[in-house]
């Protein structure tokens, strides 16, 4: 059984995923590790690039963030699972300070704090705006000192992933997640890390995943929500 499985989400990943996997191993190199590459279909030599450094590859043909995220969690084996991007955005060095914090019991769950370190090219003016208005409404409806609800660098106890009710399928499971965290009980840790810039083509939409997103923070704290498929 593995320590740690690393859980990386990819649609047409294969000028950043080489990359991003080095970073892995080098940071991961001492420990029984599982990568797993949850693969959206894609288009170009992703996964024959991940294949070749020595990922799981784990097929999911529906689209969707969370998606993504609950079939790589399905197939993970580790004692503590970690995540993060294909694209180079988050530093995979830091994974083992993450995976410190619980084997030392700081933590269950700990997250990424990217606005702290935040790097002046890494997010458009547009994405600032839409991350500090999601922020203050996530410390608003759920009363959580979170910093940073849109980060997708994670660490957390496997165990605890049968007690989280984590319907959502598209990019607003990055803050469902931290709330169920915390509406839970798990102890809950913040990390500041580095946030870079993309390499490839931009997938977020600034505007309208943020006007999703505050629609679903309301939908899930006053419980206007329904099982997803």
């Amino acid at each position: 059984m593995p320590e740690v499985s690393v859980i990386i989400p990819t649609r047409n990943e294969e000028a950043s995923i080489g990359a991003v996997l080095d970073q892995i191993r080098a940071a991961l190199g001492g420990r029984l590790l599982e990568i797993v590459i949850v693969d959206t279909d894609s288009q170009d030599r992703t996964r024959e690039i991940a294949r070749a450094k020595g990922a799981r590859i784990v097929s999911e043909p529906r689209r969707g963030y969370g998606r993504a995220y609950k079939t790589g969690f399905a197939a993970a084996q580790g004692t503590y699972i970690a995540t993060l991007d294909g694209d180079l955005t988050y530093p995979a060095e830091r994974v083992p300070d993450f995976v410190e914090a619980l084997e030392l019991g700081r933590a269950d769950f700990v997250s990424g704090n990217r606005i702290s370190h935040l790097r002046g090219d890494a997010m458009t003016g547009m994405h600032r705006i839409g991350n500090q208005l999601l922020n203050a409404v996530f410390r608003i409806l759920f009363r959580a000192k979170v910093h940073d609800s849109q980060s997708g660098m994670w660490a957390f106890r496997r165990a605890i992933l049968p007690h989280l009710h984590l319907v959502h399928n598209g990019m607003a499971f990055s803050e469902e997640i931290k709330i169920e965290a915390i509406r839970r009980g798990f102890r809950f840790l913040e990390v500041p890390i580095d946030y870079r810039v993309r390499v490839g083509d931009r997938k977020i939409r600034s505007v309208r995943d943020a006007a999703h997103n505050l629609a679903w923070l309301a939908r899930k704290r006053f419980g206007w929500i329904r099982l997803a498929p």
